[in-house]
């Protein structure tokens, strides 16, 4: 049995990150920029206005002007083509380029027009009401890789004039099931038989951090069907088992992997729920066999799946990031295994659920956290700070 965090650095040597791909702008949402992109001009590219008004000239106003001759317009898109000269303006739009010779914006609602004339009549006029060039961005600034785009991101890569950034190929996940008791959900299981939730779960969370998750039929406890489901899996970069990895009449799921190439790294982690975990390479791929129970195969897939998704991804991988919090509660100590606990943060305090079993989703679904309790750790009191996981 090896720990929780030499099995974390034993499985993400098992993959590299993956190749690039050229996408468009209304794809990149919650993907992976694999290579950082550069402006190639300034944004905006000209002074523009930043209020309706008029374009005049900043030394009319130094030198008292009160009225000046309106020569022009200018609107976004259909710039004022010819330069301004003293004692004249030109009306102006909200992001029009100021015409040449124009460095100040007088807003409407300080002048009057008439006659082809602006006569200066209310308000203060000190502020210029424009936007300089490259007062967004100028040439050369980078957009650094890697980066998990969002929306704002997405919105500042088109402004760039960048519209297929170079991302991270999302990882191809198979999920396998295994068990003669399990039935698909929507199925009708007898009373000996229980409904599959492992894959469901891992896959949506797979999906969250940005894999293709894919789940395959449930494999039957006999070596053909687990071959027949592996070989289902070939074009996946990662193979996630779930059950059949303990040492049981049943368990055949490293005998199926052994019998197909599999190079084991590890087998069982000192850690609760979770401790028959495995991994290692078959057929130039990865592959982890998760515990069967639903609780300890969705906690591993948070120790230790989404850190691998995020190297394949090429975002930093390691440890999942923890925070502390007071317990709500005292908490006894802690045996051999490193113990992640469902727990609840309410209003500050953790609350570790006293019902710990690695059959109960219900507990999981209502947890927000995974409280940490390393071996051997001495009873806690109330009030303790203690690390957890969020969820």
């Amino acid at each position: 049995m090896i720990s929780v965090r030499k099995a974390l650095d034993r499985i993400l040597a098992l993959s590299d990150t993956l190749p690039g791909e050229k996408i468009s702008l209304q794809q990149a949402q919650g993907r992976v920029l694999a290579q950082a992109v550069t402006a190639t001009r300034d944004q905006p590219p000209f002074a523009a206005a930043a209020m309706d008004g008029y374009a005049i000239r900043a030394t009319d106003l130094a030198a008292g002007v009160q009225f000046w001759q309106v020569i022009g317009e200018s609107a976004a898109g259909h710039p004022f083509l010819h330069a301004v000269a003293a004692g004249q303006a030109t009306r102006i739009f909200t992001g029009a380029p100021l015409p040449e010779g124009t460095d100040h914006v007088l807003i409407q609602e300080n002048v009057e027009a008439k006659d082809g004339k602006i006569i200066l009549i209310d308000g203060s006029n000190d502020p210029a009401h424009l936007r300089p060039a490259g007062s967004d961005f100028t040439a050369g600034y980078r957009l650094n890789a890697p980066r998990r785009l969002s929306a704002q991101d997405i919105a500042l890569l088109a402004a760039m004039n960048i519209a297929q950034p170079t991302v991270t190929r999302r990882p191809k996940v198979a999920l396998i099931a295994t068990g003669d008791e399990l039935v698909q959900p929507g199925d009708t299981p007898r009373n000996d038989q229980i409904t599959a939730s492992n894959t469901y779960g891992l896959a949506a969370m797979l999906q969250k951090i940005g894999a293709e998750a894919r789940i395959l039929p449930i494999a039957r406890d006999r070596m053909g069907s687990l071959a027949e489901v592996f070989a289902l899996a070939q074009d996946a970069d990662l193979i996630l088992t779930i059950g059949g990895a303990s040492v049981g009449d049943y368990d055949l799921v490293a005998q199926a992997a052994a019998a197909l190439g599999l190079k084991q790294s590890f087998y069982k982690v000192a850690m609760r729920p979770g401790k028959p975990l495995m991994a290692g390479r078959m057929g130039g791929r990865t592959m982890i066999g998760l515990p069967g129970n639903p609780v300890s195969a969705m906690v591993c897939g948070e120790i230790f799946v989404v850190p691998l998704i995020e190297k394949m991804l090429g975002l930093p991988a390691g440890p999942r990031a923890t925070k502390t919090a007071p317990l709500a509660h005292d908490l006894p100590a802690n045996g051999a295994r490193e113990h992640y606990m469902r727990a609840t943060l309410i209003e500050g305090a953790l609350y570790v659920a006293q019902r710990q079993d690695s059959s109960l989703l219900s507990i999981l679904s209502n947890a927000n956290a995974l409280a940490i309790s390393t071996i051997d750790a001495p009873a806690m009191l109330k009030g303790s700070e203690m690390r957890y996981i969020p969820l």
